[in-house]
């Protein structure tokens, strides 16, 4: 029997639970990241006496220890592999995490902040590894779409977990029981991940169906190790960083202005944004999964690979263009704003689930994670770019009381970066053709 006829019911879905543990360590890691926001202006601000810019200062601490981290850590990964490499990053940021409740500075903040950000850079990387490992080609899009949703799930639960464990327990713990999590994911980590090589619970079927698409990778001596240097002489790398650059941006811009825009332009409280937020975001996890899933339906249609996966990143594009209007349409009623950012977000989010897989589209395994990890170090200079202009532009116009053409023009911005995006991709790799490594 042919690896195209093994019945469907004959295949084990072992490669689901080992996506299920990258989903929850995604969820930790944005879960993580979230509970110093949410305690900044009700605990932190008036004990430590911090002003925006000492604030400023700790989230860019934050942004470029993440931005070097990402190469460190796609590194590391691949030169020791997705399941120590998953497993130290995590460790690390956890502890991170819960050093934030021993910080008694800014300059501790700083430092813990600093500590989470090198760490948490491992997600990515070691996650998309790990789709690389587990799932063929025409699934990977879906599955990158599911455990990215965990970003959302995390950004969903961090305000309504975080308030209440600070308000009953003291802001400390509201680190120590978040960060203690992680700690906690280790132990079913080690339980049930190996490679599918190695794993003793895979059935032959399955493993055969994960590597039904993808044979080159079957032939090649993982053991082998990429020199970082080596892959940055292929423009299939160079590729992947430009997406990240001019979209990741969008993605931060909005997760930390949301709430002020929603303040400085409808008057919202803080009561008042728990709902909108939910709202954003709950639509985000549903556009990353069902983003993951567009791209390999198109394969199931026979569609050539690249055909599908920048069929469905064009689609997205044009899904990002209505922030053009979110204002004018928030002028008759804020909801119409709210629901088009949202849209904005679950187009971020389908478009993140195909990029990334794109990656180990035009590479081989053992060089996924370092390409991710170079890719995310950029996207995350162009993060913290977009984020000192925005900065600049906003106070610029809030001198002048016209806050809201600030926004209007970060919006222009948000919306055709993807576009922009798109069609340097196109450029350069127009088939997306695989490196020979």
């Amino acid at each position: 029997m042919t690896i195209k006829e093994v019945p469907l019911e004959t295949k084990k879905k072992y490669r689901w639970t080992i996506l299920s543990l990258v989903f929850f360590a995604t969820t930790i890691n944005y879960l993580d990241r979230q509970v110093i926001s949410l305690l900044k202006d009700d605990y932190l601000e008036p004990l430590f006496g911090w002003n925006e810019s000492d604030y400023a200062n700790i989230v860019v601490a934050f942004q470029v220890a993440y931005a070097l981290g990402m190469v460190g850590a796609g590194y590391l990964i691949d030169r020791i592999g997705t399941k120590l490499g998953y497993a130290l990053s995590l460790v690390v940021w956890s502890l991170a995490a819960i050093g934030h409740a021993f910080a008694r500075s800014t300059f501790g903040f700083g430092v813990a902040r600093g500590f989470l950000g090198v760490s948490e850079a491992g997600n990515f990387p070691a996650a998309i590894k790990t789709v690389a490992e587990w799932f063929p080609k025409k699934e990977r899009a879906l599955a990158a779409g599911i455990f990215n949703s965990g970003t959302n799930v995390g950004a969903i639960i961090a305000p309504l977990t975080v308030p209440l464990i600070a308000l009953t327990l003291g802001w400390e713990w509201a680190f120590i029981i978040t960060g203690a999590i992680g700690l906690v994911w280790l132990i079913f980590w080690f339980m049930f991940y190996e490679t599918p090589a190695k794993h003793k619970k895979l059935s032959k079927e399955e493993f055969d169906y994960i590597h039904s698409d993808d044979m080159d990778d079957l032939s090649t001596k993982t053991e082998d190790k990429v020199k970082w240097v080596q892959l940055l002489k292929f423009k299939q790398t160079w590729s992947f960083a430009l997406l990240k650059f001019f979209t990741d941006p969008v993605w931060w811009f909005l997760l930390f202005w949301l709430p002020s825009f929603l303040n400085k332009e409808y008057g919202m409280t803080k009561l008042d944004l728990a709902l909108p937020i939910a709202v954003v975001y709950t639509m985000a996890m549903f556009g990353s999964i069902a983003g993951g899933w567009l791209s390999g339906y198109f394969m199931k249609l026979g569609w050539p690979l690249y055909k599908a996966r920048k069929t469905a990143l064009l689609l997205f594009a044009i899904l990002a263009l209505p922030m053009l209007a979110a204002q004018e349409l928030g002028k008759i009623n804020y909801w119409y704003a709210i629901l088009i950012i949202g849209l904005a977000t679950s187009a971020h989010q389908a478009w993140s689930a195909n990029i990334f897989t794109t990656v180990s589209d035009m590479f081989p395994k053992k060089a996924v994670a370092s390409v991710v990890g170079i890719g995310g170090m950029i996207g995350a200079v162009g993060g913290v770019i977009v984020a000192k202009s925005a900065g600049l532009l906003l106070d610029h116009f809030n001198n002048r009381g016209e806050i809201e053409t600030g926004y209007y023009f970060m919006f222009i911005f948000c919306a055709l970066a993807y576009l922009i995006a798109w069609g340097l991709f196109n450029l350069l790799v127009p088939k997306m053709p695989k490196v020979d490594l």
